[in-house]
């Protein structure tokens, strides 16, 4: 197995796990969504998004527009963690679901920049 098959299955199951713990929290998952300062439009849709897109990275259909698309939202995601934590607000990550009630802090960004990277690495491959 190539480093861009590991990191597309890497990256792709991250993204599964994601949207479908999304759409598992339901409600409480927009809420904490909104609150972090989601824009509203992207709430009913990102988990669906996420899914596709941890799809396709695993299933190689799409991947090299699979990795930018998770590229641009993980970039996004990390935009708006250090935004709020320049504001010294700390609501929930609202991340992973129920499986990320914790506030947002610095390892949130940390982590997003392993899956930026491994995007990276899918693109390089």
């Amino acid at each position: 197995m190539s480093w861009s098959t590991l990191a597309a299955v890497m990256l792709g199951a991250a993204f599964l796990v994601a949207g479908g713990s999304k759409v598992a929290a339901g409600p409480a998952w927009a809420a904490q969504a909104r609150e972090l300062g989601a824009p509203g439009f992207v709430v009913p849709i990102l988990p669906w998004v996420e899914i596709a897109v941890g799809a396709a990275l695993i299933t190689s259909v799409g991947q090299v527009v699979a990795a930018v698309v998770a590229a641009v939202l993980l970039l996004a995601f990390t935009a708006l963690i250090v935004g709020r934590l320049a504001q010294g607000r700390h609501p929930p990550c609202a991340c992973f679901g129920a499986w990320s009630a914790t506030p947002i802090g610095w390892r949130h960004v940390a982590r997003n920049a392993v899956l930026i990277a491994l995007a990276v690495v899918v693109l390089a491959g």
